[in-house]
């Protein structure tokens, strides 16, 4: 399950963007091991965002899903990799005081074997993406 570093906490209360950094594999293909996200907080919310989270059960540990619908008491969260687990099909409706923001931007940082010309510009031609709120990215959602 895809959980951002804990400076995400201490940055909300400073300013409205901060920098969270992806662990596991639950949001593959969309975001990574290692990424970086650029995360809005308090921003409006719809069916398809990327956002970050406190887990429902466990809430100092902060994960990363894609708010599939709202529902009665919350938001139905699915990770984009089916296989990965730990999503609302796990924990159920997670309620909206829970959810902290939305990620806006995905940067991959660069590998320190990436020291080549062609590699170099390689990696900073895809290391920074928006994410998006394409309902299509998401096999699980489009099979709904």
């Amino acid at each position: 399950m895809p959980e951002p570093s804990q400076d995400v906490e201490r940055m909300r209360a400073l300013l409205p963007f901060g920098v969270a950094e992806v662990t596991g594999p639950s949001m593959v293909p969309t975001l990574r091991h290692g990424d970086r996200l650029v995360v809005q907080y308090g921003a409006r919310i719809r069916p398809g965002d990327v956002i970050v989270l406190r887990h429902p059960f466990q809430q100092d540990l902060l994960v990363v899903k894609r708010a599939a619908e709202r529902r009665d008491g919350g938001w139905w969260v699915l990770g984009d990799n089916s296989y990965a687990g730990g999503d609302s099909t796990d924990y159920g409706t997670v309620p909206e005081d829970l959810v902290l923001g939305k990620v806006r931007l995905r940067y991959r940082p660069r590998k320190p074997d990436q020291r080549s010309p062609f590699a170099l510009a390689r990696w900073a031609l895809s290391s920074a993406r928006p994410v998006l709120s394409d309902r299509s990215a998401s096999r699980r959602l489009r099979a709904r």
